[in-house]
């Protein structure tokens, strides 16, 4: 006896769509790729800081004083030249700075600071293009003529003007003491991360410079 056929029945379910699955899949990936990305860039940095900062051997210590936290130059900080043409402060990153602030007329403390810091960087060696040298002129005065021609022996020093309250955002004295007194250290990021003792004695000052450009040479290379 032959059965009746019993009709098929379907159950309909509704299909994912196949576009807006790959969209989501390229977009989740490409979040991704650019998280590796910034973790892949930051991480010599962040490593190299740790090292120098946190990982230290028993009895090491540093002649100038740390800042902490680092203290990121201001993008808007209003540099101008000598020729009173505007100099964009995120031009000064890139490069490991030694920093003097004074007023143009350089008195007796600025010029020794300016022979202090063309003489470190010439004793570095090969590793002296990482540093340039940089005088803030915190006034309107001119400087002398045969001050420039001197600090800008072997590589030129960039000299640029910059008010002095505006300066204070960023840069600032050791308690009781002056803005003028101290030389800055500052990262190829654009921190300042270094005050230098008042009336520094270059050989610890270069003992200095030259722990944080061997902690940095894995990331950092010389010029902008």
């Amino acid at each position: 006896m032959t059965e009746p056929h019993n009709p098929l029945s379907f159950t309909v379910h509704s299909m994912p769509s196949p576009e807006l699955d790959g969209a989501a899949r390229r977009t989740s990936n490409g979040r991704l790729k650019m998280l590796l990305v910034l973790l892949v860039c930051a991480t010599p940095v962040v490593a190299s800081y740790f090292t120098y900062f946190v990982i230290r051997p028993e009895g090491r210590t540093n002649y100038s004083e740390l800042i902490e936290p680092l203290r990121p130059i201001p993008e808007n900080l209003p540099l101008v030249d000598l020729q009173g043409r505007a100099v964009q402060a995120a031009s000064l990153k890139g490069q490991w700075l030694l920093v003097v602030v004074a007023g143009g007329a350089c008195d007796a403390v600025c010029e020794h600071q300016l022979w202090i810091q063309r003489q470190l960087r010439e004793t570095l060696g090969r590793e002296k293009d990482r540093l340039d040298k940089v005088w803030l002129i915190t006034d309107t005065a001119e400087p002398r003529p045969q001050t420039l021609q001197a600090v800008s022996a072997g590589e030129p020093v960039t000299v640029l003007r910059v008010a002095p309250d505006v300066l204070a955002q960023w840069l600032m004295p050791a308690k009781g003491g002056t803005l003028a007194q101290h030389m800055a250290v500052i990262d190829p990021l654009g921190n300042w991360m270094m005050r230098v003792p008042a009336d520094p004695e270059p050989a610890k000052l270069k003992r200095d410079i030259e722990k944080l450009l061997r902690a940095s040479a894995g990331w950092d290379k010389a010029g902008r």
